[in-house]
């Protein structure tokens, strides 16, 4: 990295930094969520990211690796007091009954239980391709889901969790969603990187170079879910409370509408696309409820915004299939250029450019 690379990426921290110390001080507790669920939904794309793009690998099983994340690290953070008034019906079982760890630790254990989880489920089905793994995935989310229903002793079954402590501010969630945004790009930018898109666009010619196709499987499974996990954990101390009905397909079909809108392919697309979807689905709730226009009263629809962004990743496939960034990512080499032409300087030229225009 140059020197000029340096500057800016330096420039780019203190902006957001200056960015989340001023919303830190202005926004009100409503935009905080908002700007924290972008933060939290941007890690868990580019975790889906990692695996279904760069990989190749269809996987819907996102929604239930954020559930073994925050049922994990919630269960070991709740207060011993709090577990005591939720677990009424059926005691808490041994040892969760009796722990209680601090936030950080808390989320190095859902990272560490969703990293298993990820491996025991990857270790069979990534041997499957295409719609056969996308269903043996799906079928992995909806398992998570019933047995956290069923386990009153572990998980309170249907009623959930509550009185989580609420640790999750902008600071964790977007240092969080940096150091995910760090690992993919280190990882995509490496040898590992290359063996995963040469997996993507050909799984047999790879496999022919000595590209061992399930090693580079299923750490790309294991990296993203973890993710999503502690994804998962984040979401779980934000809300404060946590049920199994929040991790149906729904919150899959978001998150994977997030990196189809942005480009699978794209670490710049999944950030890009985990940021206007969590935006607008806020800003469209309006929709959901009755709207006085002065003149006329328009009755509420509950579910508009979900028809709103099913049209949109229709749209989106018909005439732009690639996303927003498809393969594309926003490079200092961009940034350099953009630079110069807004400095009214000329990039130097380089070898093979037509020099014919001026």
């Amino acid at each position: 990295m140059t020197k000029k690379q340096m500057l800016i990426l330096f420039i780019g921290v203190v902006i957001v930094a200056g960015f989340l110390v001023y919303a830190n001080l202005t926004f009100d507790a409503y935009m905080l969520r908002v700007l924290n669920l972008i933060a939290i939904y941007m890690s868990a794309a580019l975790g889906l990211c990692l695996i279904n793009g760069f990989t190749g690998q269809f996987s819907l099983g996102i929604a239930g690796f954020m559930a073994v994340g925050a049922y994990a690290a919630s269960l070991v953070t709740l207060p011993i007091a709090a577990k005591e008034t939720i677990f009424f019906i059926t005691p808490l079982i041994w040892p969760f009954n009796s722990l209680e760890l601090p936030f950080v630790a808390g989320i190095i254990f859902a990272a560490i239980v969703t990293a298993i989880f990820s491996f025991l489920i990857g270790f069979p089905v990534l041997r499957l391709r295409g719609d056969y793994l996308a269903i043996a995935t799906l079928g992995f989310s909806e398992i998570i889901r019933v047995v956290s229903t069923n386990t009153v002793s572990i998980t309170n079954g249907a009623l959930g969790l509550r009185s989580i402590p609420p640790y999750t501010n902008i600071w964790w969630s977007f240092g969080f969603a940096a150091f995910a945004l760090f690992v993919i790009w280190r990882l995509i930018n490496s040898s590992y990187g290359r063996a995963f898109k040469a997996i993507r666009d050909n799984d047999v010619a790879a496999e022919a170079m000595g590209i061992g196709l399930f090693k580079h499987k299923l750490l790309a499974f294991v990296v993203g879910s973890t993710l999503a996990g502690v994804s998962g954990a984040f979401l779980a101390h934000l809300l404060t409370a946590i049920d199994p009905a929040m991790f149906r397909f729904f919150l899959t079909f978001n998150v994977l509408l997030m990196i189809v809108l942005g480009g699978m392919s794209s670490i710049t697309g999944a950030v890009l696309g985990a940021s206007i979807v969590t935006f607008l689905f806020e800003f469209l709730r309006y929709l959901d409820s009755p709207m006085d226009l002065g003149f006329i009263t328009i009755p509420g629809a509950p579910g508009l915004r979900m028809v709103i962004f099913s049209t949109l990743l229709i749209v989106m496939i018909l005439f732009r299939r690639q996303g927003l960034m498809g393969s594309k990512e926003l490079t200092f080499e961009w940034i350099e250029k953009q630079l110069a032409r807004f400095g009214g300087k000329k990039g130097k030229p380089r070898e093979g450019d037509n020099h014919a225009n001026p």
